[in-house]
């Protein structure tokens, strides 16, 4: 029962391995020649080389698999090149889904993200029924998360491909290495370096209930679906004062409207632009923060039995892991 994660070597994609190697799944990992391979470390697989931009190397991985999970992407606020971010996240999903279907597999998992999801905005949890239009998607990221999911969805209704969607929000906790967007939130608010909120909302969710409920996709989802996988809806302010309460720190105190802002992201932006280095904030960063990113994993919980932790739990284990591994002073 040999089974490719693609993005093992990630945040989400490690965590997806482990909870398959639980099962006593073969595991086969597609990682990047460059790729960090850390979160590998202690896994029982085989690593094969490829990429997303090289159809060919995702055909050679997939060949001999009975289930794949596409976990891989480039996640990113920023970039300074987003068709390269299109590529990667849009031909790349639609290139490792021929390699799949060519492959014969009997699953394939697809992790898009719930920014790929219709919001409502107002503290009202959105679900996977919430209304969409490609021109809601605020920044390059949404919108190839949302293009790739409507690609792998629309290929596999069209020629009857065993495929189920999940869609992660906010996770954190252990492994991530980068770190991602959300974990550096984390990081920067236990090391005393977000003083400051702005009035929006995230759905925080553990990454190991994230990688249970990808398992739990593969085995009791139903083809053509897609699940939110969260875990707790909170404001940023409630998010930042769990996290200086755990880290021993200062809540944040100021709270900061976007029009204030405005101009200091326009210029991020345009220092980005000429380095090449991402930006602390964007406008897109603000545009985002206007509707609380709130959903339900109802869904998920009835079809799939999915039981996530409360956010207190993920936000422990992620400063506990940033701290054992030199990224945040004890």
């Amino acid at each position: 029962m040999t089974t490719l994660v693609t993005g093992a070597t990630g945040f989400v994609g490690s965590a997806v391995a482990r909870a398959l190697a639980a099962r006593g799944h073969a595991l086969r990992l597609l990682a990047r020649p460059s790729s960090d391979r850390r979160n590998l470390a202690g896994l029982d697989a085989e690593v094969v080389t490829g990429d997303l931009t090289e159809p060919e190397s995702l055909v050679r991985a997939a060949a001999g698999c009975r289930y794949v999970f596409h976990v891989a992407a480039d996640y990113r606020m920023w970039v300074p090149d987003p068709d390269a971010m299109l590529h990667a996240n849009v031909d790349g999903s639609i290139a490792m889904l021929r390699a799949a279907a060519r492959a014969g597999v009997e699953r394939f998992v697809h992790t898009s993200s719930v920014a790929a999801l219709g919001q409502i905005g107002d503290g009202t949890p959105a679900d996977e029924d919430t209304p969409t239009r490609e021109v809601d998607f605020v920044g390059i990221y949404k919108r190839s998360k949302y293009m790739a999911e409507r690609a792998v969805l629309d290929i596999a209704k069209r020629e009857s491909l065993p495929v189920v969607v999940v869609n992660p929000a906010a996770p954190v906790g252990p492994r991530d290495i980068k770190p991602t967007p959300t974990g550096k939130m984390i990081l920067d608010a236990a090391a005393g370096r977000m003083p400051a909120y702005i009035d929006t909302g995230l759905n925080i969710v553990h990454v190991d209930d994230v990688a249970e409920g990808h398992v739990l996709a593969m085995e009791k989802g139903t083809v053509g679906q897609r699940y939110v996988l969260g875990g707790e809806n909170l404001p940023l302010k409630d998010i930042l004062a769990l996290v200086a309460e755990i880290a021993h720190r200062r809540p944040p105190f100021i709270r900061l409207p976007e029009t204030a802002l405005w101009p200091v992201a326009l210029v991020m932006e345009k220092a980005a632009a000429l380095t090449g280095i991402e930006p602390l904030m964007t406008r897109d960063h603000l545009k985002m923060a206007r509707k609380k990113m709130f959903f339900s994993s109802t869904k998920a919980m009835q079809e799939l039995g999915y039981d996530p932790r409360p956010a207190r739990a993920a936000i422990e284990d992620a400063v506990a892991w940033f701290r054992l591994n030199g990224m945040l002073a004890r």
